[in-house]
């Protein structure tokens, strides 16, 4: 298939929900900025290098058991961050990759925004079957 990069922005979402009532100035909004993440369709959700997740200032919500490259093993999961790509926005939960391994766009996210990866163009596209607008499908 070949790589597919995306330019991504992650925020905290409890910051937003706090800009929303006034207690927090957007300036402060802990975001991130990511010019290369890597679009992983054999990946579940969103996954962020240790890194990111303490520069967003992310709790931990549980650890639950995962199967990667390396086998099975446990896994840390973060409370939710909004996402957006390619002017599309999404909330969603976050698992912690080691600092060495790229952001992942896993399939969840692309499925909400209503993203399909064009292998021949090695980028991501609105979904042809929606005519490129994005549409929930809810069945």
């Amino acid at each position: 298939m070949g790589r597919v990069l995306a330019e991504i922005r992650i925020e905290n979402i409890r910051d937003l929900y706090a800009v929303e009532e006034n207690r927090l100035d957007d300036s402060k909004v802990r975001r991130c900025d990511v010019a290369d993440a890597l679009v992983d369709t054999g990946a579940t959700t969103l996954a962020l290098p240790t890194g990111i997740i303490e520069q967003l200032g992310l709790k931990l919500v549980s650890k639950k058991q995962a199967t990667s490259s390396q086998g099975l093993g446990p896994v840390n999961i973060y409370e939710a961050v909004r996402l957006t790509l390619m002017e599309r926005s999404c909330t969603v939960d976050v698992i912690e990759v080691p600092n060495e391994v790229p952001v992942l766009i896993g399939q969840i996210p692309l499925e909400i925004l209503d993203l399909v990866v064009d292998l021949q163009g090695r980028q991501l596209v609105g979904n042809p079957a929606h005519g490129g607008e994005q549409i929930l499908e809810l069945y």
